[in-house]
């Protein structure tokens, strides 16, 4: 699997950093991706630092916003920090690489 990275220029919404997509190359769901997910900024006030959001569908019940994660754990509740973590990576090395050529 690989992770595309594609920079939030606009600034909107703030504290969005990236999109991220996973593009799979093996398996049964190589030639396919997964979009949806983006790295954050953590504010300040919560130890600062990044977060990764993964795809989700919005739903109203009785006048309340909700949301259903797309991408949920079997039984390990621990399972997607392996994902987080290498889109974290991923960007961490695309910032890392627009310094050099800045």
């Amino acid at each position: 699997m690989t992770v595309k990275i594609t920079p939030n220029d606009r600034g909107n919404p703030p504290g969005k950093l990236a999109d991220a997509e996973l593009y799979f190359t093996d398996g049964l769901l190589e030639g396919l991706k997964l979009v949806g997910c983006s790295v954050w900024e953590l504010r300040r006030g919560s130890g600062g630092g990044r977060n990764v959001t993964f795809p989700a569908r919005q739903y109203t019940v009785n006048g309340e916003r909700r949301s259903f994660a797309l991408l949920r754990p079997i039984v390990d509740t621990t399972a997607q920090e392996k994902v987080r973590d290498l889109i974290l990576d991923a960007y961490a090395e695309w910032e890392a690489q627009a310094a050099i050529s800045s």
